[in-house]
């Protein structure tokens, strides 16, 4: 896409950070060699006969208002990490059922959930070496066809590292 270079003219230590931003689009866009991995799948919840049984979502489903659709997001992480920010945001035609900000605790694992406008955020203070599963509900408000937001992570306070 282009050559940068970078000098140091005098003696002494030096500090320097690029960062190139561009437009791509998204389903051509992967992080390959990352301690983090994210999966993230929709399902539509229904009632039936044995219960409430998930209905994963898929490009030709059909969806009407009223509807209850489950998010669920697989996070894989190789290594103990501190203070990740995991922000999964949604499709303009979903809203949060639960739209109240707690801290959460499940499978060893403790964080604080933060619904907002456009996504829902998810902080760590300390992320454990494993897998963990996230679910939340969204009800479809809204008639239309919707691309689904992206699901993004990254360190707090140093994003370019992870």
């Amino acid at each position: 896409m282009g050559t940068v270079t970078i000098s140091k003219k005098n003696k002494g230590i030096a500090w320097a950070g690029l960062y190139w931003q561009y437009f791509e689009d998204l389903d051509k866009i992967s992080a390959a060699n990352t301690p983090l991995k994210l999966s993230k799948k929709l399902f539509l919840k229904v009632n039936s006969d044995t219960g409430k049984e998930l209905i994963e979502i898929t490009d030709n489903s059909q969806l009407k208002v009223g509807d209850l659709i489950t998010v669920r997001i697989e996070l894989s992480s190789d290594r103990n990490m501190e203070f990740i920010h995991m922000k999964d945001m949604r499709a303009a035609g979903l809203e949060p059922i639960n739209v109240i900000s707690s801290y959460k605790y499940q499978d060893n694992l403790s964080y604080y959930e933060s619904t907002k406008d456009a996504a829902t955020n998810f902080f760590f203070d300390y992320l454990p070496k494993g897998v963990f599963v996230f679910e939340y509900d969204l009800r479809v408000n809204n008639a239309g066809s919707f691309s689904n937001g992206i699901t993004t992570i990254e360190s707090m306070y140093a994003p370019e590292v992870y």
